[in-house]
């Protein structure tokens, strides 16, 4: 297998990063934060996406199988991660949430989803950044 290439989510990462400082330093209730706001809800989407879609890249070099990989629920996906000392436990258990949350933007768009998402922001950046550090150091193009 080839490396993992990580420039793609680390830059999601430091978006997401500037975004969610944007936000905090823009005047509360202002159409400024609102976008800023959105700006955090869509980099949390594809900070997701890009992160399991790597994921599976690198169950794939433990040997899954891309087909089975490719029909197995995220939340297994994460499990197997665990398995391979990609995630802790208790990271799964987080990355739950996350996942469960980013689930209802398809339902729900309003201010209650906003607040929730911000909330969970500050772990989510933790858990994926250092979820990138571990694939980088198994997987990446330096890793022996």
């Amino acid at each position: 297998m080839r490396y993992l290439n990580l420039d793609h989510l680390r830059r999601c990462i430091e978006t997401l990063q500037q975004s969610l400082q944007l936000y905090q330093g823009a005047e509360p209730d202002s159409i400024e934060q609102e976008v800023f706001r959105n700006a955090i809800v869509k980099g949390y989407e594809l900070t997701q996406e890009i992160a399991f879609k790597l994921l599976k890249k690198a169950l794939k070099a433990f040997g899954h199988g891309a087909r089975k990989l490719e029909s197995t629920p995220i939340k297994d996906i994460l499990r197997l991660a665990a398995l391979h000392d990609l995630l802790t436990l208790e990271e799964v258990e987080r990355w739950f949430k996350y996942r469960d949350n980013r689930n209802d933007t398809a339902h729900d768009y309003g201010e209650a989803f906003a607040r929730e998402t911000l909330t969970l922001m500050p772990a989510f950046l933790e858990d994926v950044s250092r979820l990138a550090d571990r694939l980088d150091a198994k997987l990446g193009k330096d890793a022996t």
